[in-house]
């Protein structure tokens, strides 16, 4: 009832309507964005995925159903993250490559699970700073801007040793892969 009330006033404008709807929906908000993120979204982009799910509700306050409106914020949430995701697999193309096709036998998936162990052994593999660097850019999807702020070291660095880290790990990979067929010979 209380969200019939709320909502009704948000779609009359009233803003602190909606800031009741922020403060009673918001833990269950960033519940969603975090498990749909899988530990793949920042602290700092659940809050601005979390405000961009209620600017969507303030936009569009006269469609929900207030009995749903639970339902509608959790659908949101979870578009806004997948979006989000997929902004980020375009930046980070080292991943392409270890993605899961649709149609996926038993026999792929354990060859993929193989590479993907692979890949982090190569990366735990790589000597400080780079290591670091590299699992926050790919693994903890922080930008460049905010490694070398973190770090404090300039951000032509930090792309220099991700592409330096990048060339490591494929030599790393490429003799890996060689020792294992010529094992099998």
């Amino acid at each position: 009832m209380l969200d019939m009330l709320a909502l009704a006033a948000a779609r009359r404008g009233d803003d602190s309507a909606l800031e009741q709807l922020i403060r009673k929906y918001t833990p269950y908000v960033t519940t969603v964005i975090r498990g749909v993120g899988n530990g793949n979204i920042a602290e700092e982009d659940v809050e601005e995925i979390a405000s961009d799910v209620f600017f969507a509700l303030w936009q569009n306050a006269g469609k929900p159903n207030p009995l749903k409106l639970k339902a509608y914020l959790g659908q949101i949430a979870r578009n806004k993250v997948k979006n989000r995701l997929r902004s980020l697999k375009e930046e980070l193309p080292l991943e392409n490559d270890w993605l899961a096709d649709e149609g996926e036998t038993l026999i792929d998936g354990l060859t993929r699970e193989d590479e993907q162990n692979a890949v982090k052994r190569a990366v735990l593999s790589l000597n400080e700073p780079d290591r670091e660097i590299f699992l926050r850019h790919y693994y903890q999807l922080q930008t460049v801007a905010k490694i070398a702020g973190e770090m404090q070291i300039g951000e032509s660095a930090i792309k220099h040793r991700l592409e330096r880290g990048r060339l490591k790990l494929k030599a790393i990979l490429i003799k890996g892969g060689n020792s294992d067929e010529q094992e099998n010979l």
